[in-house]
Protein backbone atom coordinates (compact mmCIF):
# COMPACT_ATOMS: atom_id res chain seq x y z
CA UNK A 1 0.00 0.00 0.00
CA UNK A 2 1.15 3.73 -0.79
CA UNK A 3 2.68 5.47 1.61
CA UNK A 4 0.37 7.47 4.31
CA UNK A 5 0.12 11.30 3.81
CA UNK A 6 1.09 12.73 6.88
CA UNK A 7 -0.77 16.19 6.48
CA UNK A 8 -3.96 14.02 6.70
CA UNK A 9 -3.07 11.80 10.17
CA UNK A 10 -3.19 14.23 13.17
CA UNK A 11 0.06 13.86 15.46
CA UNK A 12 -1.83 12.53 18.32
CA UNK A 13 -3.57 9.74 16.74
CA UNK A 14 -2.05 6.50 17.51
CA UNK A 15 -1.74 3.81 14.68
CA UNK A 16 -0.61 0.45 14.67
CA UNK A 17 2.14 -0.74 12.75
CA UNK A 18 0.16 -3.49 11.39
CA UNK A 19 -2.85 -1.15 10.06
CA UNK A 20 -3.51 -0.85 6.67
CA UNK A 21 -4.95 2.82 5.70
CA UNK A 22 -5.30 4.00 2.12
CA UNK A 23 -3.51 6.76 1.25
CA UNK A 24 -5.95 9.73 1.64
CA UNK A 25 -7.50 8.27 4.82
CA UNK A 26 -7.65 10.88 7.12
CA UNK A 27 -7.38 10.28 11.29
CA UNK A 28 -8.37 12.85 13.64
CA UNK A 29 -6.93 13.93 17.22
CA UNK A 30 -6.19 11.07 19.58
CA UNK A 31 -7.82 8.01 17.49
CA UNK A 32 -6.61 4.74 18.07
CA UNK A 33 -6.20 2.09 15.39
CA UNK A 34 -5.40 -1.25 16.64
CA UNK A 35 -3.93 -4.31 15.14
CA UNK A 36 -4.98 -5.80 11.90
CA UNK A 37 -7.14 -2.91 10.56
CA UNK A 38 -7.78 -2.52 6.90
CA UNK A 39 -9.26 1.23 5.78
CA UNK A 40 -10.65 2.15 2.37
CA UNK A 41 -10.24 5.01 0.20
CA UNK A 42 -11.80 7.85 0.94
CA UNK A 43 -12.74 6.95 4.96
CA UNK A 44 -12.62 9.64 7.44
CA UNK A 45 -11.56 8.37 11.05
CA UNK A 46 -12.61 11.42 13.70
CA UNK A 47 -11.87 12.10 16.93
CA UNK A 48 -11.03 9.77 19.54
CA UNK A 49 -12.35 7.03 17.54
CA UNK A 50 -10.88 3.30 18.61
CA UNK A 51 -10.44 0.72 15.18
CA UNK A 52 -9.24 -2.76 16.80
CA UNK A 53 -8.44 -5.47 14.45
CA UNK A 54 -9.26 -8.12 12.81
CA UNK A 55 -11.21 -5.16 11.33
CA UNK A 56 -12.11 -4.29 7.40
CA UNK A 57 -13.32 -0.50 6.49
CA UNK A 58 -14.41 -0.33 2.96
CA UNK A 59 -14.46 3.21 1.00
CA UNK A 60 -16.10 6.35 1.88
CA UNK A 61 -16.64 5.69 5.41
CA UNK A 62 -17.37 8.17 7.95
CA UNK A 63 -16.41 7.12 11.49
CA UNK A 64 -17.74 9.80 13.99
CA UNK A 65 -16.07 11.07 17.37
CA UNK A 66 -16.24 8.22 20.00
CA UNK A 67 -16.99 5.77 17.93
CA UNK A 68 -15.55 1.86 18.61
CA UNK A 69 -15.55 -0.20 15.83
CA UNK A 70 -14.21 -4.18 16.24
CA UNK A 71 -14.76 -4.01 20.28
CA UNK A 72 -14.50 -7.17 21.91
CA UNK A 73 -18.00 -8.85 22.23
CA UNK A 74 -20.00 -8.83 25.03
CA UNK A 75 -20.20 -12.42 25.62
CA UNK A 76 -19.30 -14.53 29.17
CA UNK A 77 -18.16 -17.17 26.56
CA UNK A 78 -15.73 -14.80 24.67
CA UNK A 79 -12.22 -15.34 25.61
CA UNK A 80 -10.12 -13.35 23.69
CA UNK A 81 -9.82 -15.44 20.38
CA UNK A 82 -9.48 -13.28 16.80
CA UNK A 83 -12.56 -12.73 15.17
CA UNK A 84 -13.79 -10.11 12.91
CA UNK A 85 -15.79 -7.05 11.79
CA UNK A 86 -16.59 -6.52 7.90
CA UNK A 87 -17.93 -3.00 6.51
CA UNK A 88 -18.52 -2.12 3.09
CA UNK A 89 -19.03 1.17 1.76
CA UNK A 90 -20.26 4.48 2.50
CA UNK A 91 -21.52 4.14 6.00
CA UNK A 92 -22.10 7.08 8.73
CA UNK A 93 -20.96 6.32 12.03
CA UNK A 94 -22.05 9.32 13.92
CA UNK A 95 -20.64 9.60 17.60
CA UNK A 96 -20.20 7.01 19.98
CA UNK A 97 -21.91 4.13 18.16
CA UNK A 98 -20.48 0.44 18.58
CA UNK A 99 -19.63 -2.68 16.41
CA UNK A 100 -18.19 -5.19 17.89
CA UNK A 101 -16.89 -8.37 16.04
CA UNK A 102 -18.44 -11.60 16.23
CA UNK A 103 -18.18 -15.00 18.33
CA UNK A 104 -15.47 -17.39 17.71
CA UNK A 105 -16.97 -20.05 14.94
CA UNK A 106 -17.39 -23.54 17.37
CA UNK A 107 -18.05 -21.53 20.27
CA UNK A 108 -21.90 -22.02 20.54
CA UNK A 109 -23.74 -20.42 17.35
CA UNK A 110 -20.50 -18.03 16.55
CA UNK A 111 -20.19 -16.91 13.31
CA UNK A 112 -16.25 -15.36 13.65
CA UNK A 113 -17.70 -12.17 12.14
CA UNK A 114 -20.15 -9.05 12.19
CA UNK A 115 -20.69 -7.66 8.81
CA UNK A 116 -22.14 -4.34 7.79
CA UNK A 117 -23.06 -3.60 4.65
CA UNK A 118 -22.94 -0.39 2.42
CA UNK A 119 -24.53 3.06 3.02
CA UNK A 120 -26.34 2.64 6.54
CA UNK A 121 -26.83 5.52 8.79
CA UNK A 122 -26.24 5.08 12.17
CA UNK A 123 -26.41 7.56 14.57
CA UNK A 124 -24.97 8.39 17.82
CA UNK A 125 -24.96 5.68 20.39
CA UNK A 126 -26.63 3.02 18.33
CA UNK A 127 -25.35 -0.28 18.97
CA UNK A 128 -24.35 -3.30 16.84
CA UNK A 129 -23.84 -6.18 18.92
CA UNK A 130 -21.36 -9.71 18.11
CA UNK A 131 -22.32 -11.67 14.55
CA UNK A 132 -25.31 -9.19 13.49
CA UNK A 133 -25.68 -9.16 9.97
CA UNK A 134 -26.54 -5.33 8.58
CA UNK A 135 -27.78 -4.97 5.12
CA UNK A 136 -27.89 -1.94 3.08
CA UNK A 137 -29.07 1.77 3.42
CA UNK A 138 -30.59 0.74 6.77
CA UNK A 139 -31.45 3.80 9.54
CA UNK A 140 -30.60 3.34 12.90
CA UNK A 141 -31.58 6.34 14.79
CA UNK A 142 -29.90 7.86 18.19
CA UNK A 143 -29.58 4.66 20.76
CA UNK A 144 -31.31 2.23 18.72
CA UNK A 145 -29.77 -1.01 19.58
CA UNK A 146 -29.48 -4.98 18.12
CA UNK A 147 -28.60 -7.52 20.28
CA UNK A 148 -26.20 -10.90 19.24
CA UNK A 149 -26.52 -12.46 15.85
CA UNK A 150 -29.53 -10.03 14.81
CA UNK A 151 -29.83 -9.93 10.41
CA UNK A 152 -31.49 -6.78 9.05
CA UNK A 153 -32.31 -6.20 6.20
CA UNK A 154 -32.06 -3.29 3.23
CA UNK A 155 -33.86 -0.23 4.08
CA UNK A 156 -34.82 -1.01 7.78
CA UNK A 157 -35.63 1.84 9.96
CA UNK A 158 -35.00 1.39 13.72
CA UNK A 159 -35.72 4.49 15.62
CA UNK A 160 -34.88 6.49 18.11
CA UNK A 161 -34.38 3.94 21.34
CA UNK A 162 -35.71 0.90 19.82
CA UNK A 163 -34.20 -2.40 20.40
CA UNK A 164 -34.06 -5.99 18.75
CA UNK A 165 -33.84 -8.94 20.76
CA UNK A 166 -30.84 -11.07 20.15
CA UNK A 167 -31.25 -13.98 17.42
CA UNK A 168 -34.08 -11.81 15.96
CA UNK A 169 -34.45 -11.02 11.99
CA UNK A 170 -35.53 -7.12 10.67
CA UNK A 171 -37.20 -7.85 6.83
CA UNK A 172 -36.74 -5.23 4.16
CA UNK A 173 -38.14 -2.02 5.10
CA UNK A 174 -39.58 -2.89 8.36
CA UNK A 175 -39.80 -0.28 11.01
CA UNK A 176 -39.40 -0.17 14.87
CA UNK A 177 -40.88 2.57 16.17
CA UNK A 178 -39.18 5.06 18.13
CA UNK A 179 -38.31 3.77 22.21
CA UNK A 180 -40.34 0.20 21.20
CA UNK A 181 -38.62 -3.48 21.32
CA UNK A 182 -39.14 -6.77 19.87
CA UNK A 183 -38.44 -10.16 20.56
CA UNK A 184 -39.74 -11.39 17.62
CA UNK A 185 -38.88 -11.82 14.16
CA UNK A 186 -39.97 -8.35 12.15
CA UNK A 187 -41.53 -9.36 9.03
CA UNK A 188 -40.40 -6.84 5.56
CA UNK A 189 -42.17 -3.97 5.24
CA UNK A 190 -44.08 -4.35 8.96
CA UNK A 191 -44.45 -1.22 11.24
CA UNK A 192 -44.02 -2.51 15.33
CA UNK A 193 -44.50 -0.08 18.43
CA UNK A 194 -44.34 -0.83 21.59
CA UNK A 195 -42.80 -4.06 22.68
CA UNK A 196 -44.15 -7.00 20.32
CA UNK A 197 -46.99 -4.78 19.02
CA UNK A 198 -47.86 -4.80 14.85
CA UNK A 199 -49.64 -1.27 13.67
CA UNK A 200 -49.70 -1.04 9.74
CA UNK A 201 -47.37 -1.57 7.11
CA UNK A 202 -44.54 0.62 6.21
CA UNK A 203 -46.26 1.72 2.43
CA UNK A 204 -44.25 5.32 2.56
CA UNK A 205 -41.24 2.83 2.72
CA UNK A 206 -42.26 0.58 -0.06
CA UNK A 207 -43.19 3.88 -2.20
CA UNK A 208 -39.69 5.59 -2.02
CA UNK A 209 -38.26 2.20 -2.99
CA UNK A 210 -40.01 1.97 -5.80
CA UNK A 211 -41.86 -0.86 -4.92
CA UNK A 212 -45.21 -0.75 -7.60
CA UNK A 213 -48.13 0.29 -6.25
CA UNK A 214 -50.37 -3.02 -6.93
CA UNK A 215 -47.60 -4.86 -4.96
CA UNK A 216 -47.89 -2.39 -2.05
CA UNK A 217 -51.66 -3.01 -2.11
CA UNK A 218 -51.14 -7.05 -2.10
CA UNK A 219 -48.53 -6.60 0.95
CA UNK A 220 -51.91 -4.42 2.48
CA UNK A 221 -54.42 -6.72 1.91
CA UNK A 222 -52.00 -10.08 3.47
CA UNK A 223 -51.29 -7.70 6.38
CA UNK A 224 -55.30 -7.44 6.49
CA UNK A 225 -55.32 -11.52 7.00
CA UNK A 226 -53.75 -11.45 9.55
CA UNK A 227 -54.17 -8.51 11.69
CA UNK A 228 -57.83 -7.64 10.94
CA UNK A 229 -59.02 -10.79 9.46
CA UNK A 230 -57.08 -12.31 12.46
CA UNK A 231 -56.79 -15.40 10.21
CA UNK A 232 -53.99 -18.40 11.72
CA UNK A 233 -50.61 -17.44 10.43
CA UNK A 234 -50.71 -20.58 8.43
CA UNK A 235 -53.79 -20.26 6.84
CA UNK A 236 -53.10 -16.54 6.16
CA UNK A 237 -49.99 -17.45 4.31
CA UNK A 238 -51.69 -19.91 1.71
CA UNK A 239 -54.44 -17.09 1.02
CA UNK A 240 -51.91 -14.54 0.04
CA UNK A 241 -49.79 -17.01 -2.04
CA UNK A 242 -52.56 -18.23 -3.52
CA UNK A 243 -54.32 -14.61 -4.61
CA UNK A 244 -51.04 -12.58 -4.80
CA UNK A 245 -48.49 -15.02 -5.04
CA UNK A 246 -47.21 -13.21 -8.56
CA UNK A 247 -46.13 -10.65 -6.53
CA UNK A 248 -42.00 -10.41 -5.20
CA UNK A 249 -42.95 -8.72 -2.68
CA UNK A 250 -45.71 -11.44 -1.26
CA UNK A 251 -43.22 -14.19 -2.47
CA UNK A 252 -40.81 -12.16 -0.08
CA UNK A 253 -43.00 -11.75 2.82
CA UNK A 254 -44.02 -15.01 2.90
CA UNK A 255 -40.80 -16.31 2.55
CA UNK A 256 -39.36 -14.67 4.98
CA UNK A 257 -42.53 -15.54 7.95
CA UNK A 258 -42.22 -19.53 6.81
CA UNK A 259 -38.37 -19.31 7.41
CA UNK A 260 -38.85 -17.47 10.76
CA UNK A 261 -37.52 -19.31 13.78
CA UNK A 262 -38.67 -17.03 16.32
CA UNK A 263 -41.73 -16.43 14.81
CA UNK A 264 -43.92 -12.93 14.27
CA UNK A 265 -46.57 -11.21 16.02
CA UNK A 266 -50.08 -12.93 15.66
CA UNK A 267 -53.49 -10.61 14.85
CA UNK A 268 -53.76 -10.43 18.78
CA UNK A 269 -50.77 -8.60 18.72
CA UNK A 270 -52.56 -5.84 16.25
CA UNK A 271 -52.12 -2.08 17.62
CA UNK A 272 -53.91 0.14 14.84
CA UNK A 273 -54.49 4.24 14.84
CA UNK A 274 -58.02 3.98 13.23
CA UNK A 275 -56.89 5.19 9.54
CA UNK A 276 -58.80 2.38 7.81
CA UNK A 277 -56.15 1.16 5.73
CA UNK A 278 -53.42 -0.93 7.29
CA UNK A 279 -50.81 2.24 7.85
CA UNK A 280 -49.03 3.04 10.59
CA UNK A 281 -48.91 6.78 11.20
CA UNK A 282 -44.90 6.24 11.66
CA UNK A 283 -44.51 4.81 8.44
CA UNK A 284 -44.01 8.30 7.30
CA UNK A 285 -40.68 8.47 8.69
CA UNK A 286 -39.61 5.99 6.61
Amino acid sequence: MPPRDPALIHPTAVISEAAQLAPDVRVGPFAVIEGDVRVGAGTCVGPQTHLIGPLVVGENNHVGTGTVLGGAPQHLGYKGEPTLVEIGDGNTFREHVTVHRGMPVGVGPGTGTTRVGHRNLFMAGSHVAHDCVVGNECLFANAAVIGGHVVVGDRALLSGNSAVHQFCRVGRLALLSGASASSKDIPPFWVMQAVNFVCGVNTIGMRRAGIPSPEIQAVRRAFSLIYKDKMPIPVALMKMEAEWGQFAAIKELAQFIRTSKRGICGGHRFHGHGEGDGEGRDAAAA
